[in-house]
Protein backbone atom coordinates (compact mmCIF):
# COMPACT_ATOMS: atom_id res chain seq x y z
CA UNK A 1 0.00 0.00 0.00
CA UNK A 2 1.21 3.55 -0.74
CA UNK A 3 2.85 5.14 2.35
CA UNK A 4 0.59 8.20 2.19
CA UNK A 5 -2.55 6.12 2.20
CA UNK A 6 -1.18 3.94 5.00
CA UNK A 7 -0.49 7.03 7.12
CA UNK A 8 -4.03 8.30 6.60
CA UNK A 9 -5.45 4.95 7.66
CA UNK A 10 -3.32 4.88 10.80
CA UNK A 11 -4.12 8.48 11.82
CA UNK A 12 -7.81 7.94 11.16
CA UNK A 13 -7.84 4.86 13.36
CA UNK A 14 -6.05 6.64 16.22
CA UNK A 15 -8.37 9.66 16.00
CA UNK A 16 -11.47 7.48 16.22
CA UNK A 17 -10.96 7.00 19.97
CA UNK A 18 -14.02 6.40 22.10
CA UNK A 19 -16.31 7.90 19.43
CA UNK A 20 -16.08 4.56 17.59
CA UNK A 21 -18.46 2.85 19.98
CA UNK A 22 -21.10 5.57 19.88
CA UNK A 23 -21.06 5.54 16.07
CA UNK A 24 -21.05 1.75 15.71
CA UNK A 25 -23.58 0.78 12.99
CA UNK A 26 -26.48 -1.56 13.18
CA UNK A 27 -25.64 -4.81 11.38
CA UNK A 28 -26.70 -4.75 7.75
CA UNK A 29 -26.97 -0.96 7.45
CA UNK A 30 -27.54 0.02 3.83
CA UNK A 31 -25.12 2.34 2.07
CA UNK A 32 -26.69 5.66 1.01
CA UNK A 33 -25.36 7.70 -1.91
CA UNK A 34 -24.10 10.45 0.42
CA UNK A 35 -23.48 10.86 4.16
CA UNK A 36 -23.26 14.04 6.23
CA UNK A 37 -20.37 14.10 8.70
CA UNK A 38 -21.57 14.29 12.32
CA UNK A 39 -19.69 15.32 15.46
CA UNK A 40 -17.25 12.57 16.43
CA UNK A 41 -17.21 10.97 12.96
CA UNK A 42 -13.92 9.79 11.49
CA UNK A 43 -13.00 8.12 8.24
CA UNK A 44 -12.67 4.86 10.12
CA UNK A 45 -16.04 5.05 11.87
CA UNK A 46 -17.89 6.06 8.69
CA UNK A 47 -16.25 3.33 6.61
CA UNK A 48 -16.99 0.74 9.28
CA UNK A 49 -20.58 1.91 9.64
CA UNK A 50 -21.30 1.28 5.96
CA UNK A 51 -19.15 -1.81 5.53
CA UNK A 52 -16.67 -0.29 3.11
CA UNK A 53 -12.90 0.21 3.12
CA UNK A 54 -11.25 3.46 4.25
CA UNK A 55 -9.22 3.58 1.05
CA UNK A 56 -12.47 3.41 -0.93
CA UNK A 57 -13.93 6.32 1.07
CA UNK A 58 -10.73 8.35 0.60
CA UNK A 59 -10.63 7.72 -3.14
CA UNK A 60 -14.29 8.56 -3.68
CA UNK A 61 -13.93 11.95 -1.96
CA UNK A 62 -10.37 12.92 -2.93
CA UNK A 63 -9.30 13.14 0.71
CA UNK A 64 -5.61 13.78 1.37
CA UNK A 65 -5.79 14.06 5.15
CA UNK A 66 -8.26 13.06 7.87
CA UNK A 67 -8.08 16.68 9.08
CA UNK A 68 -10.17 17.62 6.06
CA UNK A 69 -13.28 16.17 7.73
CA UNK A 70 -15.63 18.71 9.29
CA UNK A 71 -19.14 18.60 10.74
CA UNK A 72 -21.74 19.07 8.01
CA UNK A 73 -19.43 17.88 5.24
CA UNK A 74 -21.21 15.68 2.69
CA UNK A 75 -19.24 12.60 1.67
CA UNK A 76 -19.88 10.53 -1.41
CA UNK A 77 -20.56 6.93 -0.49
CA UNK A 78 -20.19 3.80 -2.54
CA UNK A 79 -23.16 1.55 -3.04
CA UNK A 80 -20.75 -0.69 -4.91
CA UNK A 81 -19.65 -2.44 -1.72
CA UNK A 82 -22.89 -4.34 -1.98
CA UNK A 83 -24.63 -6.08 -4.86
CA UNK A 84 -28.39 -6.55 -5.27
CA UNK A 85 -29.25 -10.03 -6.52
CA UNK A 86 -31.00 -10.20 -9.89
CA UNK A 87 -32.86 -13.04 -11.58
CA UNK A 88 -30.45 -15.75 -12.71
CA UNK A 89 -27.64 -14.69 -10.35
CA UNK A 90 -25.71 -17.28 -8.38
CA UNK A 91 -23.05 -16.85 -5.73
CA UNK A 92 -20.46 -18.13 -8.19
CA UNK A 93 -21.47 -15.69 -10.96
CA UNK A 94 -21.39 -12.74 -8.54
CA UNK A 95 -17.99 -13.86 -7.26
CA UNK A 96 -16.58 -13.89 -10.80
CA UNK A 97 -17.99 -10.44 -11.48
CA UNK A 98 -16.14 -8.94 -8.52
CA UNK A 99 -12.98 -11.05 -8.76
CA UNK A 100 -13.53 -12.97 -5.54
CA UNK A 101 -14.67 -16.49 -4.57
CA UNK A 102 -18.10 -17.86 -3.78
CA UNK A 103 -16.66 -19.11 -0.46
CA UNK A 104 -15.63 -15.57 0.50
CA UNK A 105 -19.08 -14.23 -0.42
CA UNK A 106 -20.81 -17.00 1.53
CA UNK A 107 -18.66 -16.33 4.61
CA UNK A 108 -19.08 -12.54 4.42
CA UNK A 109 -22.86 -12.78 4.08
CA UNK A 110 -23.42 -15.82 6.31
CA UNK A 111 -24.92 -17.85 3.46
CA UNK A 112 -25.01 -21.59 4.07
CA UNK A 113 -25.10 -24.47 1.54
CA UNK A 114 -26.79 -24.91 -0.90
CA UNK A 115 -26.08 -21.16 -1.25
CA UNK A 116 -29.59 -20.20 -2.38
CA UNK A 117 -30.15 -16.53 -3.26
CA UNK A 118 -33.29 -14.41 -3.48
CA UNK A 119 -33.95 -11.69 -6.04
CA UNK A 120 -33.42 -8.35 -4.31
CA UNK A 121 -31.09 -9.79 -1.68
CA UNK A 122 -28.15 -7.55 -0.71
CA UNK A 123 -24.75 -9.22 -1.05
CA UNK A 124 -21.80 -7.45 0.59
CA UNK A 125 -18.63 -7.75 -1.48
CA UNK A 126 -15.60 -8.52 0.75
CA UNK A 127 -12.64 -6.25 0.25
CA UNK A 128 -14.53 -4.25 -2.37
CA UNK A 129 -12.51 -1.64 -4.21
CA UNK A 130 -14.39 1.37 -5.52
CA UNK A 131 -12.10 2.01 -8.47
CA UNK A 132 -12.07 -1.61 -9.58
CA UNK A 133 -15.83 -2.01 -9.26
CA UNK A 134 -16.44 1.29 -11.03
CA UNK A 135 -14.31 0.07 -13.92
CA UNK A 136 -16.22 -3.21 -13.80
CA UNK A 137 -19.53 -1.39 -14.16
CA UNK A 138 -18.25 0.84 -16.96
CA UNK A 139 -17.15 -2.19 -18.96
CA UNK A 140 -20.17 -4.43 -18.29
CA UNK A 141 -22.04 -3.13 -21.34
CA UNK A 142 -19.06 -3.45 -23.66
CA UNK A 143 -18.31 -6.88 -22.19
CA UNK A 144 -21.86 -7.99 -22.93
CA UNK A 145 -21.56 -6.74 -26.51
CA UNK A 146 -18.20 -8.47 -26.88
CA UNK A 147 -19.68 -11.70 -25.52
CA UNK A 148 -22.56 -11.54 -27.97
CA UNK A 149 -20.13 -10.89 -30.81
CA UNK A 150 -17.95 -13.75 -29.59
CA UNK A 151 -20.93 -16.10 -29.61
CA UNK A 152 -21.80 -15.11 -33.19
CA UNK A 153 -18.22 -15.59 -34.30
CA UNK A 154 -18.07 -18.95 -32.52
CA UNK A 155 -21.23 -20.09 -34.29
CA UNK A 156 -19.77 -19.01 -37.63
CA UNK A 157 -16.51 -20.78 -36.89
CA UNK A 158 -18.26 -23.97 -35.89
CA UNK A 159 -20.39 -23.79 -39.04
CA UNK A 160 -17.25 -23.19 -41.08
CA UNK A 161 -15.57 -26.18 -39.47
CA UNK A 162 -18.57 -28.34 -40.27
CA UNK A 163 -18.78 -27.14 -43.86
CA UNK A 164 -15.08 -27.80 -44.41
CA UNK A 165 -15.43 -31.33 -43.05
CA UNK A 166 -16.45 -34.27 -45.27
CA UNK A 167 -19.95 -33.77 -46.63
CA UNK A 168 -21.13 -37.15 -45.36
CA UNK A 169 -23.43 -36.84 -42.30
CA UNK A 170 -22.18 -37.95 -38.90
CA UNK A 171 -23.62 -41.33 -38.00
CA UNK A 172 -25.66 -41.47 -34.79
CA UNK A 173 -24.03 -44.84 -34.18
CA UNK A 174 -20.66 -44.53 -32.47
CA UNK A 175 -18.42 -47.49 -31.72
CA UNK A 176 -16.54 -45.94 -28.80
CA UNK A 177 -18.30 -44.78 -25.66
CA UNK A 178 -17.59 -41.41 -24.06
CA UNK A 179 -16.32 -41.46 -20.47
CA UNK A 180 -18.62 -39.95 -17.86
CA UNK A 181 -17.53 -36.31 -17.57
CA UNK A 182 -18.30 -36.21 -13.87
CA UNK A 183 -19.37 -38.61 -11.15
CA UNK A 184 -22.75 -37.77 -9.66
CA UNK A 185 -26.50 -38.23 -9.78
CA UNK A 186 -28.40 -37.43 -12.97
CA UNK A 187 -31.02 -34.88 -11.92
CA UNK A 188 -32.42 -34.07 -15.37
CA UNK A 189 -32.59 -36.46 -18.30
CA UNK A 190 -32.50 -35.90 -22.04
CA UNK A 191 -35.80 -35.13 -23.73
CA UNK A 192 -39.05 -33.27 -23.16
CA UNK A 193 -39.34 -31.07 -20.05
CA UNK A 194 -42.92 -29.90 -20.52
CA UNK A 195 -44.35 -26.62 -21.86
CA UNK A 196 -42.69 -27.27 -25.20
CA UNK A 197 -39.20 -27.28 -23.71
CA UNK A 198 -36.56 -29.93 -24.30
CA UNK A 199 -33.31 -30.82 -22.58
CA UNK A 200 -30.63 -31.53 -25.19
CA UNK A 201 -28.39 -33.29 -22.68
CA UNK A 202 -28.28 -34.58 -19.12
CA UNK A 203 -27.69 -32.61 -15.93
CA UNK A 204 -25.50 -34.26 -13.31
CA UNK A 205 -25.41 -33.07 -9.71
CA UNK A 206 -21.98 -32.73 -8.12
CA UNK A 207 -20.30 -30.42 -5.56
CA UNK A 208 -18.71 -27.19 -6.77
CA UNK A 209 -15.09 -27.83 -7.67
CA UNK A 210 -15.59 -31.45 -8.75
CA UNK A 211 -13.37 -32.43 -11.70
CA UNK A 212 -14.98 -32.36 -15.16
CA UNK A 213 -13.33 -34.68 -17.70
CA UNK A 214 -13.30 -34.60 -21.49
CA UNK A 215 -15.57 -37.34 -22.82
CA UNK A 216 -13.00 -38.30 -25.46
CA UNK A 217 -10.00 -36.86 -27.26
CA UNK A 218 -10.66 -33.80 -29.38
CA UNK A 219 -10.07 -30.08 -29.84
CA UNK A 220 -11.68 -27.31 -27.79
CA UNK A 221 -13.97 -25.46 -30.22
CA UNK A 222 -15.26 -22.96 -27.64
CA UNK A 223 -14.50 -21.95 -24.04
CA UNK A 224 -16.37 -19.00 -22.53
CA UNK A 225 -19.64 -17.74 -21.09
CA UNK A 226 -21.37 -15.91 -23.94
CA UNK A 227 -24.30 -18.30 -24.24
CA UNK A 228 -27.07 -17.08 -21.94
CA UNK A 229 -28.30 -19.62 -19.42
CA UNK A 230 -25.35 -21.99 -19.78
CA UNK A 231 -22.83 -20.04 -17.72
CA UNK A 232 -19.23 -21.12 -18.28
CA UNK A 233 -19.28 -23.47 -21.25
CA UNK A 234 -16.83 -25.70 -23.12
CA UNK A 235 -17.42 -27.33 -26.53
CA UNK A 236 -15.08 -30.12 -27.61
CA UNK A 237 -15.06 -31.30 -31.24
CA UNK A 238 -14.03 -34.93 -31.67
CA UNK A 239 -12.29 -36.43 -34.74
CA UNK A 240 -15.38 -38.38 -35.83
CA UNK A 241 -17.53 -35.24 -36.06
CA UNK A 242 -19.16 -35.57 -32.64
CA UNK A 243 -19.28 -32.56 -30.33
CA UNK A 244 -19.61 -32.69 -26.54
CA UNK A 245 -20.74 -29.72 -24.44
CA UNK A 246 -20.02 -29.03 -20.76
CA UNK A 247 -22.01 -26.20 -19.11
CA UNK A 248 -22.55 -24.44 -15.74
CA UNK A 249 -18.83 -24.76 -15.03
CA UNK A 250 -16.99 -23.02 -12.23
CA UNK A 251 -13.43 -22.92 -13.58
CA UNK A 252 -12.50 -23.43 -17.23
CA UNK A 253 -9.07 -25.03 -17.45
CA UNK A 254 -8.64 -25.17 -21.25
CA UNK A 255 -8.73 -22.69 -24.08
CA UNK A 256 -10.04 -22.61 -27.62
CA UNK A 257 -7.90 -24.60 -30.06
CA UNK A 258 -6.34 -26.75 -27.35
CA UNK A 259 -6.15 -30.50 -27.90
CA UNK A 260 -7.47 -32.60 -25.03
CA UNK A 261 -7.12 -36.27 -24.21
CA UNK A 262 -9.84 -38.73 -23.28
CA UNK A 263 -10.60 -38.30 -19.57
CA UNK A 264 -8.43 -35.18 -19.23
CA UNK A 265 -9.49 -32.62 -16.60
CA UNK A 266 -10.87 -29.63 -18.51
CA UNK A 267 -12.93 -27.79 -15.88
CA UNK A 268 -14.61 -27.96 -12.49
CA UNK A 269 -18.30 -28.19 -11.63
CA UNK A 270 -19.99 -24.89 -10.88
CA UNK A 271 -23.34 -23.17 -10.50
CA UNK A 272 -23.12 -20.66 -13.34
CA UNK A 273 -25.88 -19.74 -15.75
CA UNK A 274 -29.54 -20.42 -15.08
CA UNK A 275 -29.29 -23.12 -12.40
CA UNK A 276 -29.98 -23.06 -8.67
CA UNK A 277 -27.58 -25.77 -7.53
CA UNK A 278 -24.10 -27.03 -8.50
CA UNK A 279 -24.28 -29.32 -11.53
CA UNK A 280 -22.89 -30.16 -14.96
CA UNK A 281 -25.00 -29.98 -18.11
CA UNK A 282 -23.52 -32.46 -20.60
CA UNK A 283 -24.52 -32.78 -24.25
CA UNK A 284 -23.51 -35.12 -27.05
CA UNK A 285 -24.11 -34.03 -30.64
CA UNK A 286 -23.72 -36.15 -33.74
CA UNK A 287 -22.86 -33.24 -36.01
CA UNK A 288 -25.77 -30.83 -35.51
CA UNK A 289 -28.13 -33.39 -34.01
CA UNK A 290 -28.43 -33.57 -30.22
CA UNK A 291 -28.55 -37.21 -29.11
CA UNK A 292 -29.23 -38.81 -25.75
CA UNK A 293 -25.88 -38.89 -23.89
CA UNK A 294 -27.01 -42.00 -21.97
CA UNK A 295 -26.71 -43.98 -25.20
CA UNK A 296 -23.06 -42.95 -25.55
CA UNK A 297 -21.90 -43.50 -21.98
CA UNK A 298 -20.83 -46.79 -20.40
Amino acid sequence: MHKKIYSILLISFLLSGCSLLQNMPLFGAKTPSTVEVKKGDTLYSIARRYDMSISELIELNGIDSPDQLYVGQVLKMSSSSAYIVKKGDTLASIARRYNTTYQALASKNNIKPPYALNVGQRIVIPGSNAKAIKQNRQTQQSTKQTAQSSLKNTSKQLSSQKSSAPSRPVSVKRNAKFVWPVSGKVILNFGAMGKGRKNDGVNISAPIGTTVKAGDKGVVAYAGNALKGFGNLILVKHPDGYITAYAHLDKILVQKGQSVKRGEKIATVGQTGGVNQPQLHFEVRAGKKAVNPRNYLP
